[in-house]
């Protein structure tokens, strides 16, 4: 995987062969398929890992943060999320290769299995603190979900200097407008 993982982020899946792969890790095709059966299992093996880890570290930033203010705190799991989708390999292999190779349900699967509990949570604490109205946690959960997915595709294929910004400003607004009014 370690080796998959570096091949795909430096060249993507597209244009890296598993007789490179490998080659690479030191082992033999009967290995790689023996333990994944193909390429693209591989490829969802590694995205599963890049996406735990990635969940993880937003996650710290999230729950250990000093914020004393659960929407506070999402506005920091936002721009975490947003810093993890500039790094070349979440980049290239989460939101380039695994959409295309496992397909969009598939792909959404996984994202959902590992961050969809955080943003609940997220979600359950600000309204529970009296930040953000009390919605339906589920489903605006989901659609922050949404809104957070399309803002990572929209920043992995933008270069433009300002997208981030742009995204990230779009991002918060989204987020206050469910606040609780404090007149």
């Amino acid at each position: 995987m370690t080796a998959a993982r570096e091949l795909f982020t430096e060249r993507g899946y597209d244009d890296v062969g598993t007789e490179e792969i490998v080659r690479a890790a030191g082992v033999t095709r009967g290995a790689l398929y023996h333990h994944f059966g193909d390429k693209a299992s591989l490829l969802r093996a590694v995205y599963e890992r890049i996406e735990a880890e990635s969940t993880e570290r937003v996650a710290r930033v999230v729950l250990g943060s000093e914020l004393h203010s659960p929407l506070d705190a999402m506005k920091a799991g936002v721009e975490a999320f947003l810093d993890e989708c500039a790094e070349p390999e979440l980049r290239q292999i989460a939101l380039h290769d695994a959409p295309a190779v496992l397909g969009w349900e598939r792909w959404r699967e996984i994202g959902a299995a590992n961050g969809l509990g955080l943003i609940e949570a997220s979600v359950s604490a600000a309204i529970e603190a009296g930040e953000i109205r009390a919605l339906p946690v589920k489903p605006l959960a989901h659609l922050l979900m949404g809104a957070l997915d399309e803002a990572a595709m929209l920043l992995a294929r933008d270069e433009r200097p300002q997208s981030r910004a742009e995204v990230t400003e779009v991002l918060v607004a989204l987020l206050d407008s469910f606040a609780v009014s404090r007149a």
